[in-house]
């Protein structure tokens, strides 16, 4: 493993890791430090989870390596939910209800999950209005959540924001509904731009040669709209973790 910070990337840390192993013990233990120090400095701690094989590949190594994390001053979101039945395999929620928040002693009231299609809300809209409701409300009690986790696609997308669309194209409100995303299922609840930017820290975990030239693009410039990636940005840091063959197109 080799980290650096390029001069190149200002704005950005840029670690680069052996291979996927490396890079989901290195993006757990970020979670775990950044959690530890947000509880040391203010009492409690809130993260935004995201989905993908990394993304819940390091919540089951944090299960694993939890450190002193206290679960009962955690709050817990997630950057973006497929709009799906509840049980559906293919949620966020689930998934990383099974890979870590099952197994910890997490207070249920400050876990934030999407509604469900099948729920109070069927209608992605309304789904989307309800969880910036509760969005707005942590932030407006602490400002900022103080991690915000994501992963990339290969086309550049991070959470269901995808090039090209009226979500990453959006400015001012935290949550959106996407009703075509390119990728299934099609109707997805998000967070924007926007709201990732209210986090103190971001962290972009991403793994594999797919994503090496999106990878380059975001860290070299380009327009959030075509590499939505490159507009994910923290308050305090902005952590890119990538295995060797997400960097191998980096100069």
């Amino acid at each position: 493993m080799s980290d650096h910070t390029d001069s190149e990337f200002p704005s950005d840390t840029v670690e680069v890791h052996l291979d996927t192993d490396a890079l989901v013990a290195a993006a757990a233990a970020r979670f775990v430090a950044i959690v530890v120090a947000a509880q040391a400095e203010r009492g409690s701690a809130s993260v935004v989870l995201t989905g993908g094989g990394t993304g819940i590949g390091l919540l089951e190594q944090v299960h694993k390596t939890p450190g002193d994390i206290d679960w009962s001053r955690l709050d817990v979101f997630w950057g973006d939910e497929r709009f799906v039945p509840a049980g559906d395999p293919e949620r966020n929620d689930l998934q990383a209800r099974q890979a870590l928040l099952d197994h910890v002693p997490l207070d249920p009231a400050r876990v934030h999950p999407v509604a469900t299609s099948d729920g109070e809300y069927p209608d992605p809209v309304e789904a989307a209005a309800e969880y910036s409701a509760a969005v707005h409300a942590y932030l407006a009690e602490h400002s900022a959540f103080d991690l915000h986790l994501l992963g990339m696609g290969g086309e550049g997308h991070v959470n269901s924001l995808f090039p090209h669309t009226d979500a990453v194209r959006e400015k001012h409100e935290l949550v959106v509904a996407v009703t075509d995303s390119p990728k299934p299922p099609p109707v997805r609840v998000t967070l924007t731009l926007p709201a990732v930017r209210r986090a103190r820290h971001v962290v972009l975990a991403v793994g594999g040669s797919a994503k090496a030239e999106a990878v380059a693009a975001a860290l070299t410039g380009a327009e959030p709209v075509d590499i939505p990636a490159a507009g994910a940005m923290g308050i305090d840091s902005t952590t890119w973790l990538l295995d060797q063959e997400a960097a191998a197109a980096l100069r």
